[in-house]
């Protein structure tokens, strides 16, 4: 992953509404939720909830794909491990340095 990338989904995730959508998909696993049980548990309201789902699906953050009528929506792991070891692959590397 480069920095690019990395700053695109932490960006995307830079919205209190997008981090608890983007955490209500994270709980709810790898089955992910209908697009109606998103706004149910979030309280958000449909046409900005649609917004925040689009936003971070730009964002690789989360994976939508339809099933007969429904939109099932998944937070995307991979990526967001990805993200995670960005953020740390370089952890305490400097600790042993004196300035």
């Amino acid at each position: 992953m480069d920095a690019i990338e990395a700053a695109q989904g932490f960006s995307a995730m830079g919205s209190d509404s997008r981090l608890e959508v983007l955490q209500t998909l994270v709980r709810a696993g790898e089955t992910g939720l209908r697009v109606g049980d998103i706004q149910q548990r979030t309280g958000i309201t449909a046409s900005t909830l649609a917004h925040h789902l689009k936003f971070l699906s730009a964002a690789n953050l989360i994976v939508q794909r339809k099933q007969g009528r429904v939109i099932m929506s998944t937070a995307n792991f991979d990526h967001l491990s990805a993200l995670a070891g960005f953020i740390l692959e370089n952890c305490c590397i400097d600790a042993g340095e004196t300035t």
